[in-house]
């Protein structure tokens, strides 16, 4: 038997993800279709023994309601609850707050899922992984590019036992091109370790602070748990060659947007487009949500998704791109590397593009200079006719009647 914990954090939080996390909580947000959850919940559904997801934070309970609501319909042999923090604790605090709740029943291991993670979740070969070393923890990782390691966790292990050696959070020094994925597979006994880090961090405040207080503050799975587990040699890894995205920024949804799509294609998915003599043009993988209207004179794909009561007009090109409800693209206008937000109305021969990103999770702005290379229009923003939006970052309801590169428009 096995439960899941998902972390979906709170309002305070996404902040890098604006504008689109001004009308949806980022774990909502639609990539390749679906809302970002339903992907970790799809995943969860095929571990045998799985019965019950706990998905922890400090949203309004209202914020998630109708979506688990939603969610237990397609899902309907997992409970899932939203359990929700009285205020920040932290990525183990929260865990460990509702221990009583993940200790119900008979299960001797859970799964912890970061909810702004998108990869191909091997979850089934995870648990294989751990019952064979039986340690407190199996952490999902991958290779990336030396580069970018640095910002992830990053760890070592052992090339044969899979034991992990070392584990250093953001290290400032190149230490592996081994990351963590954000994903984890703890036996129980681990609350056990949870307590001991909270006695250390009460220790280490109270050398600081005589004054200060640890009563339920913020408790870090990756700072304050992996690190001791990894020191106590009761972590192993899983290193995967699905892919791997973390969502961070607004202009990361896209490449998780394709990668999702991808993986979908090579499987055969029967929820994807594909060319018909009476239909669009399609090219590689693309969803194209029943309730859309696109004209067969146009040219879709690859690597898009298309949401509810979208029109696209006569000649309109789109790739790479996520076009969000209710969206009305004019006849012979080009959408290339964008996100185009709810209620967003598009003219005829205008162009909204941007260009392949190098680093999805690239800083928005620095210095007050625009960095990211995707276009991202907020809800409910026009671009008349022949107008060209190259680079940009459109906040909601804004109505363009000139062409900009390159600049945040607020």
């Amino acid at each position: 038997m096995f439960k899941a914990i998902i972390l979906v954090g709170g309002p305070s939080r996404a902040t890098r993800f604006r504008p689109l996390s001004l009308d949806i909580p980022k774990p909502l947000f639609p990539v390749a279709g679906i809302p970002l959850l339903s992907h970790h919940l799809a995943a969860l559904s095929k571990v045998d023994g799985l019965q019950e997801v706990l998905m922890i934070g400090f949203f309004e309970n209202s914020v998630l309601s109708g979506y688990i609501d939603e969610a237990s319909t397609v899902f309907p042999h997992l409970n899932i609850k939203y359990l929700r923090e009285y205020q920040a604790l932290g990525t183990a605090g929260g865990i460990y707050h509702f221990r009583d709740e993940i200790l119900k029943g008979n299960s001797q291991q859970f799964f912890v899922m970061h909810a702004d993670v998108a990869c191909t979740f091997p979850l089934n070969e995870m648990i294989k992984t751990h019952m064979k070393h039986r340690g407190l923890c199996t952490i999902l990782s991958k290779k990336i590019a030396r580069e970018q390691a640095m910002r992830y966790g990053c760890l070592v292990a052992d090339h044969t036992t899979k034991e992990v050696l070392h584990y250093v959070e953001k290290p400032d020094n190149f230490i592996s091109d081994l990351i963590s994925c954000g994903v984890y597979l703890f036996d129980i006994a681990v609350f056990t370790e949870i307590k001991k880090a909270i006695d250390r961090k009460k220790d280490e405040d109270a050398m600081i602070d005589s004054f200060s207080s640890f009563v339920d503050g913020k408790l870090s799975l990756e700072r304050d748990l992996l690190r001791p587990l990894s020191g106590a040699r009761e972590m192993y890894v899983y290193v995967t060659d699905g892919f791997w995205k973390q969502i961070k920024t607004a202009g990361s949804a896209i490449s998780a947007n394709a990668a999702y799509l991808e993986m979908q294609f090579h499987q055969n998915s029967d929820r994807l487009a594909y060319t018909k003599q009476e239909g669009p043009e399609i090219v590689g993988a693309v969803f194209i949500h029943p309730s859309a209207q696109v004209d067969p004179t146009s040219k879709i794909g690859p690597n898009v998704s298309i949401g509810p009561r979208v029109t696209i007009g006569k000649g309109v090109r789109v790739k790479d791109a996520i076009i969000l409800d209710n969206v009305n693209i004019g006849n012979f206008s080009c959408v290339i590397h964008s996100v185009i937000g709810w209620n967003s109305r598009i003219g005829a021969w205008a162009r909204v593009e941007g260009n392949s990103a190098s680093d999805d999770n690239e800083e928005m702005m620095k210095n007050g200079v625009k960095l990211q290379s995707i276009t991202i229009l907020g809800k409910e923003v026009s671009v008349l006719d022949e107008i060209i939006i190259r680079n940009c970052i459109v906040l909601p309801h804004k109505e363009l009647r000139s062409s900009h590169h390159s600049q945040i428009l607020m």
